[in-house]
């Protein structure tokens, strides 16, 4: 739970990923923040064959307080994450292969100053290296630009977070209670709280 930005697409094509590597590398270190580059070009052939290994291209770094940004790809050039290629790469279940592809960072702790930087440098890196770009900013940053609007939405989330913390806090869960049904007494109290 927190403020989060989704996102997927595809890099626009395989000559862009070494200077996409190479500016976001430099966004990086202007900021101080740790990133991790992968492989920084792609095979002529660009088709992995008999190998138990899926090579990840691109970038990943993380800001201060922040989760990792995957802009990272795989030989078809669709945008993936390791934890992603890890976990659903060579699944055969058409349900759990669809998160292969789909991004997600939370925001939520690291403040509204990093949340409009990475949104910034999602939108730069859109007009130069990337198509078929969709991003969900729970914020709205993306969609509108409106700094108001995500500051309302920051302290939205940052509400809620407190409320299901201190509902846990206060109301710990019955020897006899399964987790679903704790869980349900809790937003039920939440909802109370909130009405009152």
């Amino acid at each position: 739970m927190g403020l989060s930005i989704h996102y997927s697409g595809y890099l626009r094509d395989k000559a862009y990923l070494y200077d996409m590597i190479v500016e976001v590398k430099d966004v990086c270190e202007s900021f101080r923040w740790e990133y991790q580059v992968y492989n920084d070009q792609y095979p002529d052939d660009k088709i992995v064959t008999d190998s138990d290994e899926i090579p990840l291209y691109g970038i990943s770094f993380t800001p201060p307080n922040y989760e990792t940004v995957f802009l990272a790809f795989l030989s078809n050039l669709r945008m993936t994450s390791f934890p992603n290629l890890i976990f659903y790469g060579k699944s055969m279940d058409s349900d759990e292969q669809k998160y292969l592809t789909m991004l997600s960072v939370k925001t939520q702790f690291a403040g509204i100053g990093i949340h409009q930087l990475i949104i910034h440098l999602f939108r730069y890196l859109d007009k130069k290296y990337f198509r078929d770009f969709e991003v969900h900013d729970e914020g709205q940053y993306w969609e509108t630009g409106d700094e108001a609007l995500l500051q309302k939405n920051f302290t939205l989330y940052t509400g809620l977070l407190n409320q299901v913390a201190f509902a846990i806090e206060d109301y710990p869960m019955n020897d006899d209670e399964t987790f679903e049904s704790y869980f349900s007494r809790l937003m039920e109290l939440i909802r109370k709280d909130r009405i009152e």
